[in-house]
């Protein structure tokens, strides 16, 4: 006779965990296709958001007249923007959001805040004349990140086609830092035209194809005559004796290098342009960071 499998107290039979499982096997299936929520990676980002908050405190100390320590909240802010990148690529945290952010940083702290600390100093009594030259420099920077983001595959990375917008944002407020120093102390109208001249010289090198050294290829990993470290110790100790009067004319012969490499490579009959039309360079996806 056949034996017919008895119900339990509840009703159910004992193939309803079968189905159960079954369920339950559907319910992780669904769970895998939908799309899941994607974190950012911390430490980097921090770096990218000190950046992004020296160039907002700059704004605000130009607006409050104290513009001391609106350029030295500019200077802060490429310190922290050399280190997000270095520290996205030791510890493997790059990622397209970074990237973006940056770019966005970027343009606070070395295209609005240097525009705006310069005009509140020495521009306003310009005009018309003084609020263009401070727009002409704050588009440049602008156009200068959004062309480093869309040619980053193909620039040589040994050069920044133009001058980088820290390095522009350091020969602005390096020269309000150098004419502001007490040794010095010029009054702002008395060097207007000099400011006007360099928010346009800047502005215009940032969108220019000027070739300038980007440092990138330097291996800090190699090992150096022991003169290296001295002369770094030495450069250090310049720096600290006097920094506006050092630091503004470094940049000031950055600022100029690059022509004078444009001149150099013309006049030997080489290709000036430093994006490559038959060979790609291969750069690496991290330096976006």
């Amino acid at each position: 006779m056949p034996a017919f499998p008895r119900r339990k107290k509840n009703g159910t039979s004992p193939r309803a965990p079968r189905f159960s499982r079954l369920k339950r096997f559907g319910r992780r299936a669904e769970d895998k296709g939908r799309p899941r929520g994607r974190g950012i990676y911390l430490l980097p980002n921090a770096f990218t958001t000190g950046a992004l908050f020296c160039g907002f405190y700059a704004i605000v100390m130009a607006m409050n007249q104290r513009f001391e320590h609106a350029c030295w909240a500019v200077f802060i802010a490429m310190i922290l923007d050399g280190l997000d990148g270095r520290v996205a690529r030791l510890t493997n945290t790059q990622s397209e959001f970074g990237a973006q952010y940056d770019s966005l940083s970027d343009m606070v702290s070395f295209g609005a805040a240097p525009a705006l600390v310069i005009y509140e100093w020495s521009l306003r009594g310009l005009g018309k004349l003084g609020w263009i030259a401070a727009f002409v420099y704050c588009a440049g920077a602008a156009l200068r990140l959004a062309r480093f983001n869309t040619n980053i595959e193909v620039v040589d990375k040994r050069f920044f086609q133009g001058l980088p917008s820290p390095a522009a944002a350091a020969l602005v407020v390096g020269f309000i830092m150098f004419m502001t120093d007490p040794d010095i102390n010029i009054s702002a109208r008395q060097v207007d035209w000099v400011s006007w001249c360099i928010a346009i010289f800047a502005g215009l090198t940032m969108v220019s194809n000027v070739p300038f050294y980007s440092f990138k290829d330097v291996n800090f990993r190699k090992s150096v005559p022991f003169i290296v470290v001295f002369l770094i110790a030495l450069a250090f100790a310049l720096v600290a004796i006097d920094p506006p009067k050092v630091l503004w004319p470094i940049f000031v012969v950055y600022g100029l290098s690059g022509y004078v490499v444009f001149v150099i490579q013309r006049a030997k009959g080489k290709r000036v342009s430093i994006i490559p039309t038959d060979d790609p360079i291969e750069n690496d996806q991290a330096e976006r960071r």
